[in-house]
């Protein structure tokens, strides 16, 4: 379990940075919400112009096919930030201190070595599908700006590793300081705790709007 992303109010480099990508993360995010919810009206009104009116939508598969890169990675670099990645929590429950925060960095240095591989080839798989004018086979549409959201998103994930990387080092070198930049774990009770505790708030604030 880990921790929403504990606030930086700091006045060092690692908070911020991190106060400055938390809301470019957060609008990426909010693109891919936004891309999700317009598949979901495409895929109704695909149904009832297909099922009412016998007049399937032109080009809806390759609308589907263009709209995967933005909902698949554009909420990559929020879903680091927030934690809600799966990550080798039984290794990591179980660290302390500086063990536990060269285990962040191990972790953020081979992320970092990953992404920066996926973000040197889907650069030039963009940029050859810009060169070359490639389409989608049904409707034509053109597909390098969905290539092209590949590595603008592994960008700012990488960014973000970054970020969590001089986050654990600076909490590897003083493990007594008040951590920045970086996720922190949570066990069962303080999710539970903080759940029943959202719910209660909901609850109150949705009797209110009833008043």
């Amino acid at each position: 379990m880990f921790d929403t992303h504990p606030p930086a109010g700091g006045s060092s480099l690692v908070a911020r940075a991190d106060r400055r990508l938390s809301p470019v993360e957060d609008a990426t995010n909010f693109v891919a919400a936004i891309f999700i919810f317009l598949l979901m009206c495409l895929g109704i009104a695909q149904i009832v112009l297909r099922t009412v009116f016998d007049t399937p939508l032109s080009g809806y598969v390759d609308l589907v096919e263009l709209s995967m890169a933005g909902m698949a990675f554009l909420g990559a670099a929020y879903t680091q930030r927030m934690g809600a990645h799966i990550r080798m929590e039984l290794l990591l429950s179980h660290l302390r201190g500086r063990g536990l925060w060269a285990a962040e960095i191990v972790g953020a240095l081979v992320g970092m070595g990953i992404i920066a591989v996926l973000i040197w080839y889907s650069g030039a798989h963009f940029w050859r599908s810009f060169e070359l004018g490639d389409t989608t086979i049904d409707a034509e549409f053109p597909v390098w700006p969905s290539k092209l959201v590949v590595p603008v998103a592994f960008s700012l994930w990488f960014l973000r590793l970054s970020v969590q990387l001089a986050g654990s080092v600076r909490m590897f070198i003083d493990p007594s300081r008040a951590p920045e930049g970086v996720t922190l774990m949570k066990n069962a009770a303080q999710v539970a705790q903080e759940e029943a505790e959202e719910a209660l708030a909901a609850s109150q604030d949705g009797k209110t709007d009833g008043c």
